[in-house]
C-alpha cells in the first residue's frame, strides 16, 4: 500500500483546510514546491497535490507551482485534482508532466466524459468521489448530490480508470481516523484500485488500511497527520510495505 503525502495549495500557499471548508484553512508553508521536496526526501514514491482555488473556481489557478514540481522531480508520479472540467485542462498537466489526473465534479456530472478520457490518455485517469454519509458531494464539496458513492464507483468500473479516490468528508483534516468500514465496501464491491483519503491520523490508522489493501485498498492519502506530526511519515510507509507486501503500483 502506498502512502500518498498531500499538498493542497490554496492562494500559492500549502494548507490544510477542515472537512473542505475554506473558511477553516492551516498554512503550513508558504512555497509548495520546497514541501515537495521535504516528502520525497522522506521517501514519498508519489504525490497528491490538490488546486484548492481551481477546485472552487473551476478552472486551474496554482498550475505554474505545479509545473515547477514536476519539473523539479521528473522521477515521481504525481497525481493532480481541482478544477479539472475538460478534456483540454488533462492535457496542459500531462504535457506538463503530471502522471495522473484526478477528475472529481466532472465525473459525476458526465460519467461519459471518464471513458472518453481513459481511451485519450491510458493509465492516466483516476476519478475522485468524495463523500458525505454514503453521498457524493461536488464543487470543492459546497454541494452534496443524490448520488451513492457504491453505485457512482460502478459506473466507471470498465472505463479504464486507474484508480478511485474515495474521500469521507466528515473526517477529512479532522485527525479522527480513517472510515476504513467505508473504504474497504467501496473497494470490494468495484474492480478499480481505490486510494484512501480523509481523516489518517497515526501509525494505526496506517495499519488498519494496509490490514484491508486484500480488499483492493492500494493506497493512503495523508495531509494534517504528517503536518502536524502525529505520523511520521516515513515510519508509515514501511508499515504499510511491512502489512500489505512492497508493490509497484502506479510506479
Amino acid at each position: 500500500m502506498l502512502l500518498i503525502p498531500a499538498i493542497d495549495i490554496k492562494d500559492g500557499k500549502c494548507v490544510r483546510l477542515k472537512q473542505g471548508d475554506m473558511d477553516r484553512e492551516t498554512v503550513y508553508s508558504d512555497d509548495p514546491v520546497t514541501m515537495a521536496k521535504r516528502w520525497i526526501d522522506e521517501g514519498a514514491r508519489r504525490l497528491h497535490i490538490v488546486d484548492l482555488d481551481g477546485a472552487f473556481r473551476g478552472e486551474p489557478v496554482n498550475a505554474d507551482i505545479i509545473h515547477r514540481i514536476a519539473d523539479n522531480h521528473p522521477e515521481v508520479p504525481i497525481q493532480i485534482g481541482g478544477g479539472i472540467r475538460n478534456e483540454e485542462t488533462v492535457d496542459i498537466y500531462v504535457q506538463a508532466g503530471v502522471r495522473y489526473v484526478i477528475i472529481g465534479t466532472q465525473a459525476i456530472r458526465e460519467p461519459h466524459l471518464i471513458s472518453d478520457l481513459c481511451a485519450e490518455y491510458p493509465t492516466r485517469i483516476i476519478v475522485g468521489l468524495d463523500a458525505r454519509d454514503g453521498k457524493i458531494a461536488i464543487e470543492g464539496w459546497s454541494k452534496l448530490s443524490r448520488h451513492d458513492a457504491i453505485d457512482m464507483a460502478r459506473r466507471f468500473d470498465d472505463d479504464g480508470v486507474e484508480a478511485i479516490i474515495y474521500t469521507d468528508i466528515s473526517r477529512d483534516g479532522m485527525m479522527q481516523g480513517v472510515n476504513v468500514a467505508a473504504t474497504a465496501a467501496l473497494a470490494e464491491a468495484i474492480n478499480i484500485p481505490v486510494i484512501a483519503s480523509g481523516g489518517i491520523s497515526d501509525i494505526e490508522s496506517i495499519r488498519q488500511l494496509a490490514l484491508e489493501s486484500g480488499s483492493g485498498i492500494v493506497g493512503a492519502i495523508t495531509g494534517r497527520a504528517i503536518y502536524e506530526g502525529t505520523l511520521d511519515f516515513a515510519a508509515g510507509q514501511r508499515l504499510a510495505d511491512e502489512l500489505s507486501g512492497a508493490g509497484s503500483f502506479g510506479l
